[in-house]
């Protein structure tokens, strides 16, 4: 991930609505939610949240499968780790035991999910 593309995503997460969307979908991996079950339990209406999908989607963040007039969203977990390690990049400095503890913190929660985190 070069700059650009690591402030685009940044820029799409930094609203409230975004945001809530997007962390959202990632608890619905794989299966995703239709657009208008997202807005619904984000109490959005249909259409701000379809612009809200656009700026994530346009971000990389979240993937869009259409079928028929449906349109089911899912977080784009790859993104999410391109942005990660985009934003920790050389965060040890060649000191390990500085990001030990950030290690910690995401090793529970995948193990907890049982989600592949590598």
């Amino acid at each position: 991930m070069d700059n650009e593309s690591g402030l685009v995503a940044l820029g799409a997460l930094s609203q409230p609505t975004r945001l809530e969307a997007f962390r959202l979908l990632v608890l619905h991996e794989p299966e995703g939610l239709l657009a208008g079950e997202i807005a619904r339990r984000l109490g959005v209406p249909h259409n701000t949240m379809s612009t809200h999908l656009a700026i994530l989607s346009r971000a990389g963040l979240v993937s869009c499968q259409k079928q028929s007039r449906t349109m089911t969203y899912r977080a784009h977990l790859p993104s999410v780790r391109d942005l990660v390690v985009y934003l920790l990049r050389d965060c040890c400095g060649g000191r390990p035991e500085l990001c030990a503890p950030l290690i910690e913190d995401l090793t529970p929660c995948c193990q907890r999910k049982g989600a592949d985190c590598g």
